[in-house]
């Protein structure tokens, strides 16, 4: 475990559990001014006051996001939450990835390739330089998704609600209407739950491709699936679910998968579904685990300051 690796080296010794935060394991953080966690704990207001209680004033999320994390009462508990930064190529790389092979046909390829059916696929694939990507969100990894999508020569929209490129960025409606892909990188916030709803999937220009590899709910799943099954969209690459709680990260082999979402999902032969894994890499886990102890170490050195 990298934890166990890097902490000694930082000459920090942690109190490590594999276990997400539950009312179980927060007696493990007592005496604990600071904690690391990772974006599979769901942290609510409760466990919050009873982290405050056992001497919890700072958690560093393993993660860019912190949505599992009730910040608001956090900050009324005294407590302060913060992320860490990680190789954004991990996410580019796998994004870029996801692209290419959704407008190529990947999955159903390999898919009959695994059942010896060699024949080509009935349609044809795109060329990426012939089309337009559409970026949402231009923060680190937006910015690398761009950097990498300018090697193909594609036309590219960009769109953030941050305005963080004032001048550069097309409207939102515009970007829907005009691009082959859209491609998800914005943080999950109230304002942006939801950002691909209904009527906005319903601007996407037909057979558009959807690629998610930021958080789930930024798009109404129950939409985009109507709109796939009707055939106005014409495919996605998800790496995250909305409802992928529960499910990703487990192993459900002879077991049925309780979310009808994910099951109507795969049923689709032009959804590509990855299990939320596009950061997984060595150097970004390794960045990830280094910065959350960096964080750690910080406010310790402040509160001793």
């Amino acid at each position: 475990m990298l934890l166990r690796e890097v902490a000694p080296r930082l000459d920090v010794t942690p109190v490590i559990t594999g276990a997400a935060v539950s009312e179980a394991t927060i007696e493990l953080a007592v005496g604990s001014r600071c904690i690391s966690v990772g974006h599979k704990s769901d942290i609510t207001a409760s466990h919050l006051t009873a982290l405050r209680r056992a001497g919890v004033e700072y958690i560093s999320t393993r993660s860019i996001g912190y949505d599992h994390i009730d910040v608001a009462a956090a900050e009324s508990l005294g407590i302060r939450v913060e992320n860490v930064a990680y190789s954004p190529a991990s996410v580019a790389d796998y994004t870029l990835m996801l692209m290419l092979m959704a407008v190529r046909h990947a999955a159903s390829v390999l898919r009959r390739v695994a059942a010896h059916d060699f024949r080509l696929p009935e349609t044809r694939g795109r060329e990426l330089g012939d089309l337009t990507v559409g970026v949402i969100g231009t923060g680190r990894i937006g910015a690398a998704v761009i950097d990498r999508l300018r090697g193909f020569g594609c036309r590219i929209l960009a769109h953030d609600q941050r305005q963080t490129n004032p001048g550069q960025d097309v409207p939102l409606d515009q970007l829907l209407r005009e691009s082959d892909i859209v491609t998800l990188h914005t943080p999950l916030t109230r304002e942006t739950h939801h950002l691909l709803d209904g009527q906005r999937i319903g601007q996407l220009k037909s057979g558009a491709v959807v690629v998610n590899t930021a958080r789930g709910p930024l798009i109404d799943t129950d939409a985009l699936i109507r709109a796939l099954e009707a055939g106005r969209v014409g495919g996605a690459a998800l790496d995250v679910v909305e409802g992928e709680e529960g499910v990703f990260y487990a192993d459900h082999r002879g077991r049925p998968v309780e979310s009808e979402r994910l099951r109507r999902l795969q049923m689709l032969p032009n959804v590509i579904i990855s299990p939320h894994s596009a950061y997984f890499t060595e150097r970004a886990l390794r960045d990830m685990v280094e910065n959350s102890l960096s964080n750690c170490l910080r406010f310790e050195g402040r509160h001793h300051g």
